[in-house]
């Protein structure tokens, strides 16, 4: 999807600014907003490409003025909201509430069952096994140009990978293609592969010297180069 949201990041918003000795948690409330997205996707409310999409479907001022976590948040609020989990009546109540009482205490609610689930995740992640079709069109060495092309929705193919050339560095297998799934087109398996770039091919003289840059891409994002 374009915007400032593009996972490969854009222009102007200067260099990134590294934490010394960053904790994986700044605050509580971010080890909270983690439970809530992996309980959402484990019992199946919502699949990792929507929750995605939902980060991107943030206004743009609102996405460049908050967190990592607080993205995260919002995305969860959004799905819940829009698969009838919560209205948004009653999350904007509950809101309202907290922010006028913060030492209420919260719901403890034990759910020994969800909380295997959820740590067996924490342990073993959530990857899809490949499947096995549709074969895979191109081979490790062939050369290939992404597309040039502007998706209304969401994507994995960052904006400063489309149109260039590169050549196929291995086949990862078959999996779910993102961009139908985050729109509830179902699965649409399609092989993946890790595609080599030379730095100067996407960034010219800007580019470090000899150096490649490698994206998993899908196999609907490529096409041969012309002959």
């Amino acid at each position: 999807m374009n915007g400032v949201h593009d996972l490969g990041g854009m222009h102007g918003f200067g260099p990134i600014e590294r934490e010394p000795n960053e904790p994986v948690f700044h605050a509580d409330w971010e080890k909270a907003v983690l439970v809530m997205n992996l309980v959402g996707m484990v019992k199946r409310i919502y699949n990792i490409d929507e929750f995605r999409h939902a980060i991107e479907r943030m206004g743009q001022a609102r996405y460049l003025d908050t967190s990592y976590y607080e993205h995260w948040l919002a995305s969860v609020e959004t799905l819940l909201v829009e698969k009838g989990v919560i209205g948004r009546d009653e999350l904007d109540a509950r809101t309202r509430h907290f922010e006028q009482n913060p030492n209420t205490p919260l719901p403890d609610r034990k759910d020994p069952k969800l909380l295997a689930l959820v740590m067996n995740v924490v342990r073993k992640g959530m990857a899809e096994k490949s499947e096995p079709k549709p074969a895979p069109r191109f081979k490790p060495g062939d050369a290939v140009v992404t597309r040039n092309w502007q998706p209304a929705g969401h994507t994995r193919l960052p904006g400063y990978a489309r149109g260039h050339r590169g050549r196929i560095h291995t086949i990862h297998g078959v999996y779910i293609l993102p961009d139908a799934h985050a729109h509830g087109r179902g699965r649409c398996p399609e092989p993946l592969y890790s595609v080599g770039f030379e730095s100067g091919e996407l960034w010219g003289d800007a580019a470090e010297p000899r150096e490649r840059v490698y994206i998993d891409l899908w196999e609907s994002y490529l096409h041969p180069p012309e002959a």
